[in-house]
């Protein structure tokens, strides 16, 4: 019984995190989780599968906080692995000269970036 409880519980945020991939990616309010999302998962519950809702939705959170503070642990992880590849990868960059009036903003972005990774490599632990 209390497996069945702690796998619905561990489905439920595994939702919660899907969904706000899709909301960050679908560039929405993270208030629609709560306004709109619940309630069509309720709708489908109720109306399609003839069960009742309340379990499966209290199961998923998808408050206005919770779907920012899971779209900010995405956004983590993924730069998390982003500084592995760029740590563990050789590669270099090539500038060209142009006669674009803004190739000095770019080419201080490549410096940036190409500080970041050099100082992440001879560091041995992540600075967050």
């Amino acid at each position: 019984m209390i497996k069945k409880i702690t796998t619905k519980n561990d489905d439920g945020l595994v939702a919660s995190y899907n969904i706000s991939l899709l909301i960050a990616k679908c560039g929405k309010p993270h208030t629609i989780g709560e306004k709109l999302i619940l309630l069509a998962i309720r709708e489908v519950i109720s109306t399609v599968m003839h069960q009742d809702t309340s379990s499966v939705v209290r199961s998923i959170p998808l408050s206005n906080n919770s779907v920012s503070r899971r779209i900010e642990e995405l956004a983590i992880d993924v730069e998390q692995q982003l500084c592995k590849v760029l740590q563990t990868t050789e590669f270099a960059l090539q500038l060209d000269e142009s006669t674009c009036v803004t190739m000095k903003t770019y080419l201080w972005h490549m410096y940036d970036i190409s500080t970041m990774v050099y100082q992440k490599k001879k560091c041995s632990s992540p600075s967050h």
